[in-house]
């Protein structure tokens, strides 16, 4: 009976461990590492996230532009670039910062607002006064609070400040992070890191959809003599209007928030851009026509968007476009 008893209680109480073993350590259940992981206590955890950002739209975009920065900076047309970047860039993250508090969100770190700030900065001449090159900056983080649709943009920022800055202090662009007046590896440089952009962001067919349009329809301007004297389309391919295209079409028309997800869309996007801005540009001149070109392209993406949301038998309907979407990790959040 005590024999019976006693096998009983041991399979009660799990397998009897030997007098004398040392005990068993228990392994660490997965939530107890994820909780260490969250901590910043596992090693690499810092590394880890550096990496996943690395790998975003965001972090291409902002990479490609420091290094024209700086490498734009050291040039005669850019001597006063990298101060009034730093100044642009870091308007662009309180402007950011100061909203989303104002909202009621959490205070982050604004990598697009830093993003727009340098674009702001390298269109802008070098002779633009700093708090110019201040309320530009500002004026474009704060445009895509104002015209968007949820929380995504729904026209490029920078173009939207750089429009208004030329409008209320005829601030004078020069595209210097472009590299105009440079020497002549520096334009290779800029279509070598463009394409990079490009394919990591996915646009590349809307990149060579813009260039193709572009520089076809500028033949057809020359052969059928298109143009005003003051810009003529021989004018268009030279320095530094050939700068500023390449430099808008890599690294402005790549924004995933404000340009078409769909292949069909992103076709459509550049030739409406490509085609705007030269017909301004044949009409009037300046430099304004890459922007107005850039922000027709955003209006009739705004346009499409809406129409297919009022449609309902056009979403996903087989073969034919779905509606636009927006990434996640979106350049100008």
């Amino acid at each position: 009976m005590s024999h019976r008893k006693k096998h009983s209680s041991s399979h009660r109480g799990g397998p009897s461990v030997p007098s004398g073993a040392p005990p068993s350590r228990s392994r660490p259940s997965p939530r107890s590492a994820g909780d260490l992981r969250r901590g910043g206590e596992a090693p690499g955890g810092v590394t880890a996230r550096f990496v996943k950002f690395a790998k975003t739209p965001k972090a291409v975009v902002l990479g490609a532009l420091v290094l024209l920065t700086l490498v734009g900076g050291v040039t005669h047309s850019g001597q006063q670039g990298i101060p009034h970047a730093a100044l642009a860039g870091a308007v662009g993250v309180v402007v950011d910062l100061v909203v989303a508090l104002a909202l009621g969100r959490k205070a982050v770190f604004s990598t697009g607002g830093l993003i727009t700030g340098l674009i702001v900065a390298d269109v802008l001449s070098g002779l633009t006064p700093l708090y110019v090159v201040a309320l530009t900056a500002g004026a474009a983080v704060l445009s895509k609070h104002v015209l968007k649709r949820g929380r995504k943009p729904l026209f490029n920022p920078a173009a939207v400040g750089l429009l208004i800055s030329l409008a209320l202090f005829s601030g004078a662009q020069s595209w210097w992070a472009g590299m105009p007046l440079t020497s002549w590896w520096h334009l290779p440089l800029v279509l070598v890191v463009g394409v990079f952009v490009a394919v990591r962001v996915k646009k590349y067919a809307q990149v060579l959809s813009f260039f193709g349009t572009y520089f076809a329809l500028i033949l057809v301007m020359a052969v059928a003599h298109i143009g005003i004297p003051s810009a003529t389309p021989a004018d268009a391919l030279r320095t530094p209007f050939v700068n500023a295209a390449f430099f808008l079409g890599f690294f402005m028309m790549t924004d995933p928030p404000t340009t078409p997800t769909t292949l069909r869309g992103q076709v459509q996007f550049s030739v409406i851009a490509a085609t705007v801005s030269l017909l301004v540009f044949s009409q009037l001149g300046g430099l304004a026509y890459l922007l107005l070109g850039l922000l027709a392209g955003n209006g009739w993406t705004v346009w499409l968007g809406r129409r297919r949301s009022a449609d309902p038998t056009r979403r996903g309907a087989k073969g034919r476009a779905t509606p636009l979407t927006y990434t996640t990790d979106s350049v100008l959040d």
